[in-house]
């Protein structure tokens, strides 16, 4: 086996004030869309990716996908926010096991009540700090890090999808030989 490369003493600082600097901006962006609108951040991509979508549609792989969340737990917040009134479900009718979420115009409205307060508490956290030179640089590093994590997190979702397709299949065989 080859020897690590480990990190230098400036990386392993670099690395260690990134991924804490990460963490509390996501403690801090959570904790206002808690406080001051009452949703969890996952709930409000969600509404912000319907919301942007083609007749504030999409269907639900396609939603798992834009907010790179497995299918299990995107329904598990799509059934929380149907609960609210603010995402409904429709069926594919194209697609037996397919099926849409649609933003409703209760979602819309709670959306558009959350969103200026999350974007002054992005401002203020992330971009205010921040010279327009370090805004471009933070632009052209995240790009090189999606570059490079992108084809390695999408392999690892289609393996995920094709795992819970097949959990799913086994349910629905189980339940048919119940019925019989």
């Amino acid at each position: 086996m080859s020897e690590p490369r480990w990190l230098s003493d400036e990386e392993q600082k670099v690395w260690r004030d990134f991924s804490a600097a990460t963490r509390m901006l996501q403690a801090h962006l959570e904790g206002q869309l808690q406080h001051e609108a009452g949703m969890p951040h996952t709930y409000y991509e969600v509404l912000v990716a319907l919301s942007e979508a083609p007749e504030r549609r999409l269907r639900m792989s396609e939603l798992a996908d834009a907010r790179k969340a497995s299918r299990s737990r995107l329904s598990h917040a799509v059934a929380r926010l149907e609960a609210n009134g603010w995402v409904r479900r429709e069926s594919c009718p194209t697609d037996k096991r397919g099926s849409w979420a649609v933003l409703t115009a209760e979602g819309f409205a709670a959306l558009e009540e959350a969103a200026p307060g999350h974007v002054e508490a992005v401002r203020e956290s992330l971009f205010d700090p921040l010279t327009p030179e370090q805004v471009k640089a933070l632009g052209e590093i995240s790009q090189a890090v999606l570059g490079r994590l992108s084809p390695k997190c999408a392999a690892a979702e289609a393996e995920l999808a094709l795992r819970e397709e097949s959990l799913a299949d086994l349910a629905g065989s189980a339940e048919l030989a119940k019925a019989d």
